[in-house]
């Protein structure tokens, strides 16, 4: 049996004690194969069920009354998906797989017990989702404050330091499964301009591309043009309550 992709994020942050991992074991239920470009859930339907992303790409977006669609977040393995509607009784958003994914239950009931038997747990998914908050408004500034390649940018280097975060180590290059109209409803350019964009970023060095895997060249002059601040690698747990082990 593998460890849950959610454990091995949270063990990023906090030394999780035994207690907690049987809590998070207890709470993940049935897993759940989602192949690339169904619907997990759909806007406005019924729903008291989060879901955390043990293999694969999601994203999470919202219909627009002209039939558009707005791309608002990509769930990576180890992300709490689900958690903007933890406020009501069904989606917000429609979630749809990008690539072959895997997903494994987590109800609202369950979420609540972790909440009122694991504290530390509750603090440290608390402190995540306010990160991933942030870094949604920093992503969403760079649509409306940013040209066609500083956007692309911004997309490309908040992918990076989400992978990061369960990768264990350095990374520079990932399969991108994107395609480029879902870049284009994530970050406001047709498909046509964010094709003239990739090809602008490649011939200015930044970044080079073979098929679906992209190679970021030049992370340092990415950042600084863009002003990127990675919301993901450090999230201080300093103030939880400590763990009874």
């Amino acid at each position: 049996m593998r460890t849950s992709a959610l454990v091995q994020r949270l063990d990023r942050y906090i030394k999780l004690t035994p207690a907690e991992r049987d809590a998070l074991d207890w709470a993940e239920r049935r897993e759940t194969k989602v192949p690339a470009g169904a619907k997990l859930l759909i806007e406005g339907e019924e729903s008291n069920t989060l879901f955390v992303v043990q293999m694969g790409w999601f994203h999470a977006a919202i219909r627009l009354a002209n039939g558009g669609r707005q791309i608002l977040r990509f769930h990576f393995p180890g992300d709490l998906m689900g958690t903007s509607s933890m406020a009501w009784a069904f989606a917000v958003h429609d979630f749809t797989a990008v690539s072959d994914c895997i997903v494994s239950e987590l109800s609202k009931p369950n979420l609540g017990r972790i909440f009122r038997e694991q504290p530390r747990l509750a603090g440290m998914l608390f402190a995540m989702s306010a990160a991933e908050n942030v870094a949604l408004s920093d992503r969403l500034t760079s649509i409306g404050r940013m040209d066609s390649v500083e956007r692309v940018s911004t997309l490309i280097l908040d992918v990076l330091a989400r992978l990061r975060v369960t990768a264990g180590g350095v990374v520079d290059s990932f399969d991108f499964p994107l395609t480029q109209t879902d870049i284009g409803d994530a970050v406001g350019l047709t498909k046509v301009h964010v094709s003239r964009t990739l090809g602008k970023m490649e011939d200015q060095g930044l970044i080079e591309r073979n098929g679906k895997r992209v190679k970021v060249l030049d992370e340092a002059r990415m950042i600084t043009m863009t002003g990127f601040i990675d919301r993901y690698h450090e999230i201080d747990s300093e103030w939880l309550i400590t763990a009874e082990v």
